[in-house]
């Protein structure tokens, strides 16, 4: 199929190192020795939370004295970071220790499961290995094929208490939904009962607008706050009770940034920046060289969770992964205070596809919008079931919004670099300044080389991986490592001037690689107005032989023409021969419907008789969608 991506199965992975105990020997058959040489691990994760809802991190959060109580007894840490800003792909980089776009993970909800880069497990099953009894209550949600034995029990009555032998040392998880985003997905008539928090005590980002219906929402939030420092009050009690308490590293952290609007689903520091907590037990204080209750602003990422973990167990750490270790045996302090990087991605959240990736050194913040025409608002139907997300909506169709607070509706910046330290809500992009411009280059070429190196997948479209690459995503990125390189390149030609560009365009539209034209013609359309010299070469690809590279095609003739592409987006979406491949062209139909006015309004019917495969999963959310207009 045109599909395809030929492949070399040689194998180009780096070597994983073996698993190395002086003790594996010993482990299962003299729990009582493992004991005493292993301390616990208890994980509390709170779903959806960015830092920002919590007192302990910023001012304006919810009081939470079970959490504070941690970080008195442990460290805080102000500057921790998921890599993605959604379930699937945040847990899936927790597990791994590997960043999502380097091993086929990206994509929420998944399409079809990666395969785990050759040699590596997902991290619990290298303590189960060791002894260790690993227990997951509940929520796994991985994008990667489970590894064998991650887990001695996953599932909702999973309790490190049900380990066959009380010396084991242990590893639990607990998830709680109780501050997750279908907590607000309340009707309007919820409204007349006020929440536990004042809403007028509330302050809020300076991107939303001031009204009852937000108030509502972010109070709402501080009163899961305090359901949420219930359940760790809860999990410490258990523990203190059964004597466990100061053998157990206990870890409070958000599984990623949320959640009301312009959180959840976008790499700002509302989807990213994590209340991280880590108590450390009176009995493996020595394993931890910092004074009880104090904080850092060294910079820890969720591919360094795992290692940490099996570096305070005395595990050893594999190779093939990319995260660190930050505390434990052989750590340096100082050089974990030092750490001021952390690499952000999004891709698919559902049925909305975007690609962004973001670069955060120290106070700078640097992203970049690779398909910077689709507005953040673009519709995901999980989010539009918030009664915020729709007042807000509302509130920009009818031009009630200032200028800060219609951003999220509007085309991106192909590049945003914020001032943290004077922006925190990354509202005013210095992109353009010209005394920021030495800043913006080392950060676009720091990001640039990151993303090469890995190399990120994302670059060639989820249906070609979906059909060639989630047996060996690793390998398969590996094997196309030069030619991921040349499609940066080409998008990349989009932070050039048109007639610097213009060029290298023409040969990108006109190549013989699909998707260097693909990358070509969203480089020219991210371009704008300036580009239109192109229209005419672009016009011949409205039926390119890939579906996609017609998809880009059409993008580029309605932004820079008059061109009606609704014939030709119908022929694109009955050429589509998998999934993936379909619910791209409908992002980009629901992009065309919701964004150009009445001129590329969809006929919901032809829409839906050009569609050859299942009506199901996200693709039945767009049609939803679309009949509902």
């Amino acid at each position: 199929m045109l599909l395809h991506w030929p492949q070399n199965r040689s194998s180009l992975f780096l070597p994983i190192a073996a698993l190395v105990l002086v003790v594996a020997g010993t482990m299962r058959s003299t729990p009582a020795v493992i004991a005493a040489d292993r301390p616990n691990f208890v994980w509390i994760m709170s779903e959806d939370n960015s830092k920002h809802y919590l007192r302990h991190f910023d001012p304006d959060g919810a009081p939470a004295p079970n959490i504070e109580a941690l970080a008195e007894h442990g460290i805080t840490f102000d500057r921790a970071f998921s890599c993605a800003p959604v379930c699937s792909v945040a847990r899936t980089t927790l597990i791994t220790a590997c960043y999502a776009p380097r091993i086929g993970t990206q994509f929420h909800r998944r399409s079809k499961m990666a395969a785990m880069p050759e040699g590596l497990k997902m991290f619990p099953a290298y303590l189960h290995d060791a002894g260790y009894y690993t227990t997951n209550n509940s929520k796994e949600d991985y994008n990667a094929q489970k590894s064998p034995d991650p887990w001695n029990e996953s599932s909702r009555k999973a309790s490190w208490k049900k380990r066959p032998d009380k010396s084991m040392p242990f590893f639990h998880v607990v998830t709680s939904a109780l501050s997750h985003e279908g907590r607000l997905h309340f009707p309007e008539k919820a409204m007349a009962t006020p929440p536990q928090t004042d809403p007028a005590s509330v302050k809020l980002q300076p991107y939303f607008p001031d009204t009852d219906t937000f108030r509502y929402t972010r109070a709402s939030y501080h009163d899961r706050m305090t359901a949420i420092d219930q359940v760790v009050g809860q999990v410490v009690d258990e523990l203190k009770n059964a004597g466990e308490l100061e053998n157990t590293f206990i870890f409070y952290f958000g599984d990623h940034g949320g959640v009301l609007p312009r959180s959840k689903g976008y790499v700002y520091e509302a989807g990213l920046h994590v209340p991280l907590v880590v108590r450390v037990p009176e009995r493996w204080k020595d394993l931890v060289s910092r004074e009880l209750g104090s904080r850092t602003n060294g910079f820890v990422e969720f591919v360094d969770f795992g290692p940490t973990v099996l570096n305070l167990a005395g595990v050893d750490v594999p190779s093939g992964v990319d995260g660190k270790a930050f505390l434990g045996r052989g750590i340096d302090v100082a050089e974990v205070d030092a750490r001021n990087e952390t690499f952000g991605y999004a891709d698919r959240f559902d049925e909305k596809y975007d690609l962004v990736r973001s670069l955060r050194i120290g106070n700078i913040k640097y992203m970049r919008h690779f398909e910077p025409y689709y507005p953040d608002g673009l519709q995901n139907n999980y989010r539009y079931k918030m009664l915020a997300y729709q007042q807000w909506r509302q509130l920009h169709a009818e031009g009630k919004l200032n200028e800060v607070q219609s951003q999220f509706f509007r085309p991106k910046a192909v590049e945003a670099l914020f001032d943290l330290e004077n922006d925190p809500h990354e509202t005013l992009n210095l992109a353009n300044d010209p005394s920021a411009q030495a800043t913006l280059k080392k950060m676009r070429a720091r990001l640039d080389s990151r993303l090469k190196a890995m190399p990120d997948l994302s670059f060639i479209p989820e249906a070609v991986l979906y059909e060639s690459a989630m047996e060996n995503p690793t390998e398969f990125g590996q094997q196309n490592k030069e030619r991921i390189a040349k499609l940066i390149d080409t998008a990349n030609l989009a932070l050039l001037p048109f007639d610097e560009a213009e060029n290298q365009l023409r040969d990108a539209i006109s190549s013989s690689d699909p998707w260097v034209r693909y990358w070509g013609f969203v480089a020219a359309s991210s371009i704008g107005l300036n580009a239109k010299p192109l229209t005419s070469e672009v016009k011949k690809h409205l039926a390119d032989e890939q579906p996609l590279v017609a998809l880009r095609a059409i993008e580029f003739m309605a932004l820079l023409s008059d061109e009606d592409v609704r014939p030709a987006l119908y022929e694109t979406i009955q050429r589509a021969s998998n999934e993936p491949e379909l619910l791209q062209i409908l992002n980009t139909a629901a992009y065309l419907n919701d964004f150009f006015g009445d001129r590329l309004t969809l006929d919901v019917e032809k829409v839906k008789s050009s569609i050859k495969l299942s009506k199901d999963g996200e693709v039945k959310d767009r049609l939803d969608y679309f009949s509902s207009k």
